[in-house]
């Protein structure tokens, strides 16, 4: 089924354990007129300015240099990092293509390869395989990892083949490999690779949504106007990214300093930036931070170069200068987590569209928008969804906390109305007493002999064979395992109700 939540400014947004359930937040219709109130909204904003630039002119920009030369043409877009995503992430995707699909519309994923790498084995019931030729994907970003071999692709192949065979169905899994093999000798990147065969897996299935890698994006000037603009005014930029996290904990009850994400540091000498500083020719990361330096701020590089930012500058000329600064020194300020969002809100799309966790965490962007730029904030949607691994569908999960209680009542109850009267008659015996005394080991004797009875054994055997189950069960109840472990058949009809929930039955 899926839920189709009331028109609320945010909700208490949770995925349930029902297989085959979905969110959609704001309800459909109320999310294809905020798509169109967002993009008059953003159309319009005039008087917010990037380095003395009108957000709207950057954001035609913005648009333009992702091949939008349609502005009145609304694009519904979401992201997520480059990884094997499970059903919740993947239906981000029917989301945004139906929604587009209603409104005339351009859809697209923004696939993250500036994060670091996660979720890059191949996992179902009873093993998994490394989608890399190593296991070891410790480097900075995911964009820095090599596409798999063939060699290796025909051993994921083969080993998934081994455990599929058992199936009672067949899994999407296979055509996904097929499709990674090819991109893989094409691409120069894991990440290129990977969503050029997701995506093509996704139009298989009848989803016409585009997918761009990030990284491009870090050179573009639309992009780095925004950067200039954000290091110029870092001290109050920071300051109201700080005031937005420190209100929102108040209002959700978090006490822990460093959720949902740690404030910005800034000090007399200098502010820590919302970037990473990525040396693309040796792989290192790093915080980025400028120092105050004579009243302007300074991005210092670790060869010594350093770059002024003047907040009183023509914005595209310092994002021009910006650029050939950081080409020059192989440097590349890349967007964190709440930046990247807030750059895609207001520069590129009409509609973002979040899982659970983005959703909470824009939260704080909304506040931060009003802060910095004087202005409503777009609306955002939220949408997630669950589907088990295929054999679980229908299947009735093991209630440990169920179990748990019975268990207690059990222990307790082994007596029967025997049992009462001991308690009773212990009660009545005078404290400290010989005769308190043996009453209360008469009582735990008599437990103890019930207990090593037959029936007590065969409901404890029974207790014991529920515990065993509901470890075993956890891994077909797992709802992050790659989508493509689905049959096509269920994907499908995932896509169906989107489509039939935006009123665009096929």
């Amino acid at each position: 089924m899926i839920q189709a939540a009331p028109v609320a400014r945010y909700e208490r947004w949770k995925a349930t354990a029902e297989d085959g359930w979905s969110l959609i937040w704001p309800a459909p219709d109320d999310l294809l007129r905020q798509t169109m109130e967002n993009h008059r909204l953003l159309s319009g904003a005039s008087s917010a300015l990037l380095q003395g630039v009108p957000l709207p002119e950057v954001r035609r920009s913005f648009r333009q240099w992702l091949g939008h030369t349609d502005d009145d043409r609304p694009i519904i877009a979401t992201g997520h990092q480059t990884e094997l995503h499970h059903p919740g992430v993947w239906v981000k995707n029917a989301l945004i293509n139906v929604a587009a699909e209603r409104l005339g519309g351009r859809a697209i994923h923004f696939a993250v390869d500036t994060d670091a790498p996660k979720h890059l084995r191949l996992r179902w019931p009873g093993g998994s395989v490394a989608l890399t030729d190593t296991d070891q994907v410790s480097v900075a970003w995911s964009g820095l990892l090599a596409p798999p071999s063939p060699a290796h692709l025909h051993d994921v192949e083969a080993e998934f083949a081994r455990a599929a065979a058992g199936w009672d169905f067949k899994p999407l899994a296979p055509r996904f490999l097929d499709s990674m093999r090819c991109s893989a000798m094409e691409s120069e990147t894991l990440p290129a690779a990977l969503t050029n065969a997701v995506h093509e897996l996704d139009w298989s299935l009848g989803l016409r949504h585009e997918a761009m890698l990030v990284s491009p994006l870090c050179w573009s000037e639309p992009y780095l106007l925004f950067v200039y603009h954000v290091l110029a005014r870092i001290d109050e930029f920071s300051a109201d990214y700080n005031a937005a996290l420190n209100e929102y904990r108040q209002e959700n009850k978090i006490r822990t300093p460093g959720r949902p994400m740690p404030n910005l540091t800034c000090t007399a000498d200098g502010c820590e930036a919302p970037f990473w500083l990525d040396d693309v020719t040796t792989g290192a990361r790093s915080r980025a931070a400028v120092a105050s330096e004579n009243g302007s701020f300074v991005l210092r590089l670790p060869s010594g170069e350093a770059f002024a930012f003047d907040r009183n500058a023509d914005g595209w000329r310092g994002a021009g200068e910006l650029m050939l600064f950081l080409r020059r020194n192989g440097v590349r300020l890349s967007p964190r987590a709440l930046t990247l969002t807030s750059v895609l809100r207001l520069l590129a799309a009409d509609q973002f569209v979040h899982g659970i966790g983005g959703g909470q965490y824009d939260q704080v962007l909304d506040k931060l928008i009003v802060r910095c730029f004087g202005m409503e904030a777009p609306r955002f949607s939220v949408t997630t969804a669950t589907l088990y691994f295929p054999s679980a569908a229908g299947r009735q999960r093991v209630c440990v906390p169920c179990l748990a209680q019975d268990a207690h009542r059990q222990r307790h109850s082994v007596l029967g109305p025997g049992k009462t009267s001991l308690i009773e008659a212990i009660a009545a015996a005078p404290r400290n007493s010989l005769e308190r005394s043996v009453l209360f080991t008469d009582l735990h004797e008599k437990l103890a002999v019930a207990r090593r009875g037959e029936p007590f054994k065969k409901w404890e055997q029974q207790y014991a064979n529920s515990l065993r189950d509901e470890q075993d069960e956890k891994v077909v109840f797992d709802r992050e395992l790659f989508y493509a472990i689905q049959p096509g058949q269920r994907l499908e009809g995932m896509i169906e109700k989107y489509r039939r929930a935006f009123g665009a039955a096929g």
